[in-house]
């Protein structure tokens, strides 16, 4: 958010220095990104007066002009029409710096005649957009003076980066507030202006919905009673708003979204031109001004940080009424662009059009123009949630969806628009009619017990009592004689105590907590790291010695991207982007964005892990992620083509990263079909008898490569950390080594087998048939002939305290044989 530095001390009486206050925002949480000077730029530039001006002797649309600048007459050609003797503008000397296109200044000559400078038109110096002749000062400017001086141009903007809980921060007049009780000075009073309607039964409108409305004239208006008493200001020396008949026929259809809306008319306005110094505010902000109208509107929303809309009435076919909008409706917004709308939007309409999308951005039209003469001004109170929802769905931003979304002040709306129609009175004329207000704004006062030593304890600094309630209460909370402390209602981010000392740390300043040490036990340390972290950190250790690249990636992915890997269990309800909506489920779409990234530069081969969580609906659960894509080979005049990654790389990595964490490898058993973002038939997974997942491995599904800009064949591997079984009773030490005594015996075995058998399920039934003496059974051939499918085995056994004889021998044998028999596997002759 930009605004100047004048403009912040109309809210603040202080004396302090740019320099000073740039250090208080940054220290009170609002961090300054930047602070422009524009008058810098113009320093060059000179009020200067044309004394002649005749016809340049070889071109007929440029003049030959003599200008004071202050130093003597200067000979300068100039195109523009309006160049004439007596004119006062602004002149650039030979090397100046045009701002709007950089041009450096210089004595050059024009059509044969000799030109030293340029008299400078609006666009020219970035002050508007009126490039039609050269700027007309008054006759009375000073020849001479610098012209950033003389107009007042050289007041510094600051550039805030306001954090989304910070609404109060959105308007000038609450940064204010904040440097007030920061110590940099004192929050002026806020001239509202007070209201006098006549009392006229059309005012009155039934309510709809369940939604109150109230003329102006029942009872005591909220400025006097709620207002006024929480900003300390009774309006005194503005000019009330003196209103004249009904006001404007507005209702309510759609509470949730829209729980109060405010209007009040003006006839016989004169949308002119806004005056210089509301136009200059700004342009200084980057805002272009439009008239008159649009421009109070948007002052107002930048200095008190409460949004408006100016409506022109004979544009409108009956009543306002904010409702929900109806499928298929569509409406011309104020940027040029056509929006379609949905039964979640809330809209101000008419009786047969859409003019405004509640709380975004107004309608093209009801808009105001030069011929307007009866307008109604809106201020309403959206519903943040319903805000925030409806711009995402339309991708539209604008200044007031920033201030609807995070929460504008609810009991600001008779002061916000008494105060618009008083600048509406001053500057376009008219005549004020009476005030309609349909619904109430949700209030919702809140109020806490507060402990002020709970700023030490829970905060860390040490702030006197008092010095906290003054803090607490120049910021707009009320603060009772036993610390009941009721936030302000433009603060709806505080929600407990907690908040509080927030608040007292934040203006005492976060500088000041003292660096204080943790107290040291005594004794000898004990190791803090949990079991599971120190699984993580094997795992990690052994994945980056196997010549994985460890990536860290979002936990937050688009539903697109998580809906191949079973969909996302949770969904923000405002993310900052689509593409972060939903928590992921699986570790693989952000590897495999990364992957897709590297491939796109240039690498040929990209092996990337990563260690984080996934979020399933029953718990999140520790995963290492693995992504290997490109080559895995290049090639060469050894090897040949290159060799892409397949299932069994991943299948690899994921027992070499299971053994590293201490998971029994041997008893692992692979299951086929890892599920449908992964390759039919190329894919599988790893498990402690059929129900324990430890890792699922293979080839993911060309559409999920696709998907990710990806060619196909890329092997992936997910290893779930928390379904390793944990060791009981381990220990720092190593067990000793104790080889055995005798060494083991090798028997190989040769099986015809049925086509579709495993060739895991025939190691494990093998290994089986003798646990006491099998230690390991390995398939090391397998061949295919006339139909018939062989596999080799090698049994290796491990003899005891003695050395196995024949006999034995071929019990052993004679068990292998018959468990392999199980599974339809005889022994090939």
């Amino acid at each position: 958010m930009k605004f100047t530095l004048s403009w912040l001390k109309d809210h603040l009486d202080t004396a302090a220095s740019l320099d000073e206050i740039v250090v208080a925002l940054t220290r009170i949480g609002l961090e300054v990104e930047g602070v422009e000077n524009p008058g810098e730029k113009l320093a060059a530039f000179r009020i200067a007066k044309v004394l002649t001006a005749e016809r340049h002797p070889q071109a007929d649309k440029l003049q030959v002009l003599s200008v004071d600048a202050g130093d003597g007459p200067l000979q300068v050609v100039c195109g523009a029409p309006n160049a004439r003797a007596g004119l006062v503008g602004v002149f650039g000397s030979p090397g100046a710096t045009v701002p709007a296109n950089g041009m450096v200044l210089k004595v050059a000559a024009i059509r044969g005649v000799e030109s030293n400078g340029m008299m400078c038109s609006t666009r020219e110096l970035e002050l508007g957009d009126d490039h039609d002749g050269i700027i007309e000062l008054a006759s009375d400017a000073p020849v001479g003076a610098v012209y950033a001086d003389w107009a007042g141009l050289n007041d510094p903007v600051i550039d805030v980066s306001i954090t989304p809980n910070k609404q109060d921060c959105m308007g000038v007049r609450g940064i204010a507030r904040d440097l007030a009780a920061a110590g940099l000075g004192t929050l002026k009073p806020l001239a509202v202006p007070s209201s006098s309607v006549i009392p006229a039964p059309s005012s009155v409108i039934p309510a709809k919905a369940g939604i109150h409305t109230r003329n102006a004239s029942e009872g005591a208006a909220p400025s006097e009673n709620m207002n006024s008493r929480l900003r300390g200001n009774d309006g005194a020396g503005v000019a009330p708003v003196t209103g004249e008949g009904p006001g404007p026929d507005i209702r309510i259809e759609d509470p949730a979204g829209c729980p109060a809306f405010y209007a009040q008319g003006v006839t016989g306005v004169a949308n002119a031109a806004a005056p210089e110094w509301l136009a200059k505010r700004l342009r200084a902000i980057g805002q272009k001004p439009i008239s008159a109208l649009v421009d109070i509107t948007n002052y107002v929303t930048v200095d008190l940080g409460r949004p408006l809309h100016v409506y022109d009435k004979a544009k409108l076919s009956g009543g306002l009424v904010a409702r929900k909008a109806r499928a298929g409706e569509t409406v011309l917004a104020l940027n040029g662009k056509t929006y379609s709308l949905d039964e979640t939007m809330t809209v101000i309409a008419d009786d047969q059009h859409v003019h405004d999308i509640g709380g975004i951005m107004g309608g093209e039209e009801s808009g105001v123009s030069e011929t307007t003469t009866d307008v109604i001004i809106e201020c309403a109170f959206f519903d943040p949630d319903h805000i925030a929802r409806a711009g995402q769905k339309l991708a539209l931003t604008s200044d007031a969806r920033q201030r609807f979304e995070r929460g504008v002040d609810p009991a600001f709306l008779d002061d916000g628009l008494a105060i618009a129609t008083r600048l509406v009175l001053d500057l376009c004329g008219g005549q004020a009619t009476g005030v309609t207000r349909a619904g109430e704004p949700p209030l919702g006062m809140r109020s806490y017990k507060y402990d002020p030593t709970r700023a030490e304890t829970l905060g860390g600094l040490a702030v006197a009592p008092e010095r906290q309630r003054t803090i607490l209460e120049t910021l707009g909370f009320t603060v009772t004689d036993d610390w009941n402390v009721t936030p302000p209602t433009w603060r709806r981010d505080v929600d407990g105590p907690a908040d509080l000392v927030e608040e007292v740390i934040r203006i005492e300043g976060i500088d000041n907590i003292p660096s204080v040490p943790l107290a040291r036990i005594p004794g000898v340390a004990t190791p803090t790291a949990t079991p599971e972290q120190k699984l993580e950190r094997r795992v990690r250790r052994a994945a980056a010695a196997r010549g994985l690249d460890e990536a860290v990636t979002w936990s937050f992915l688009s539903e697109a991207e998580a809906a191949p890997f079973g969909g996302g269990a949770y969904a923000l309800a405002n993310p900052i982007s689509e593409d972060l909506k939903v928590m992921r489920p699986s570790l693989l779409p952000g590897l495999l964005s990364a992957a897709s990234r590297n491939v796109r530069r240039g690498q040929g081969s990209v092996r990337l892990f990563e260690i984080g969580r996934r979020y399933l609906a029953e718990k999140e659960r520790a995963t290492l992620g693995l992504v290997l894509a490109g080559e895995r080979r290049a090639r060469g005049w050894q090897s040949g083509k290159p060799q892409a990654f397949d299932a069994f790389d991943a299948k690899a990595e994921a027992l070499s990263l299971l053994a590293a964490a201490g998971a029994p490898v041997d008893n692992l058993q692979v299951f086929g079909e890892a599920g449908d973002a992964w390759h039919p038939g190329q894919s599988g997974t790893l498990r402690l008898g059929p129900k324990t997942v430890l890792a699922a491995f293979g080839i993911l599904h060309p559409r999920v490569c696709q998907a990710f800009d990806l060619d196909t064949g890329v092997a992936a591997m997910e290893l779930y950390l928390d379904a390793i079984p944990a060791k009981r009773g381990a220990s720092f030490m190593r067990p000793a080594y104790t080889p055995p005594a005798l060494q083991a015996v090798r028997r190989d075995f040769a099986f015809l087998v049925p086509a579709d058998l495993a060739a895991d399920s025939l190691a494990r039934a093998v290994k089986g048939a003798d646990k006491a003496t099998i230690v390991s059974a390995r398939v090391f051939d397998v061949f295919t002939k006339d139909g018939e499918t062989s596999m080799a085995v090698e049994v290796v056994l491990q003899p005891g305290d003695k050395a196995f004889v024949e006999a034995e021998l071929k019990a052993i044998a004679d068990k292998v044989v018959a468990a392999a028999a199980k599974l339809g596997a005889s022994l090939r002759g």
